[in-house]
């Protein structure tokens, strides 16, 4: 079923993307909190939010003073403040807060990269990377914005872009307030106050708080330069010393 905008005539796959459409195009304010004013595009959203004007919060941090809704939420605000590491890792006996940082953690050990591109050969330990560096060599794009055309390789990536027209900011830190466009940036804030290094170097032993950030340290222990100007052919290690040369063809 397509839903078609009243005001540019265009057509959209989902009634939300319609929706989304209409809060830039004929300023119809989406539905807010009646107490905060906060925007939301999805009722299930707002729905949620007024539990943090409620009192309909049963579990209470004795640091802080925040409350939730949840006793998960509840119980991982503790760990945080405890410092609780109950997530072990049998080969190095390193400690993690979350479990997934453990099983993040458990490929340096075990080094299992089942899925292997056919074009480049490059081995991936989750199927779903692999799709992911397939669009790379393709330059499929098949998810796009029905707001304004941009194309993206994964559906995610999409999602989140649609919170630059909306503005929303569905994640929330439960220690200290700051709000997210995406899950992933909330997980790497909370490094800050877990002061958690999951990512660490085989090479030199090094810890990182984030995945990329390991990714460009081991550049200098490869030497390897993977960003090269497409007019001179000059190398470099990082995308944004790529960006600032490439400003020295530009300039007339």
């Amino acid at each position: 079923m397509s839903h078609v905008s009243d005001v540019c005539k265009k057509t959209f796959r989902s009634a939300l993307n319609l929706k989304r459409q209409k809060t830039t195009e004929t300023g119809e304010r989406p539905p807010r909190s009646e107490i905060c004013e906060k925007p939301f595009i999805q009722k299930g959203d707002l729905n949620f939010h007024y539990h943090s004007h409620t009192k309909e919060m049963a579990f209470s941090c004795e640091v802080f003073g925040k409350t939730f809704t949840s006793k998960s939420s509840f119980v991982r605000n503790e760990k945080i403040h405890r410092n609780e590491r109950n997530y072990v890792c049998e080969i190095c006996k390193k400690t993690f807060i979350r479990k997934h940082h453990l099983d993040a953690h458990h490929l340096i050990h075990t080094q299992e990269k089942p899925h292997f591109c056919v074009m480049c050969n490059k081995a991936f330990p989750q199927k779903n990377h692999l799709t992911d560096q397939y669009r790379i060599h393709t330059k499929e794009r098949p998810f796009s914005c029905d707001m304004c055309g941009k194309a993206f390789s994964r559906k995610s990536t999409l999602t989140v872009h649609y919170r630059v027209h909306t503005k929303e900011r569905p994640y929330s830190c439960e220690l200290c307030g700051k709000e997210f466009s995406h899950k992933s940036n909330l997980n790497v804030h909370y490094l800050m106050h877990t002061k958690e290094k999951p990512h660490s170097c085989e090479v030199c032993g090094n810890e990182f708080s984030q995945k990329s950030n390991l990714k460009r340290h081991y550049l200098t222990h490869t030497k390897e330069k993977p960003h090269s100007c497409e007019v001179c052919g000059k190398a470099y290690s990082r995308k944004s010393h790529l960006n600032q040369h490439n400003l020295t063809h530009t300039k007339k």
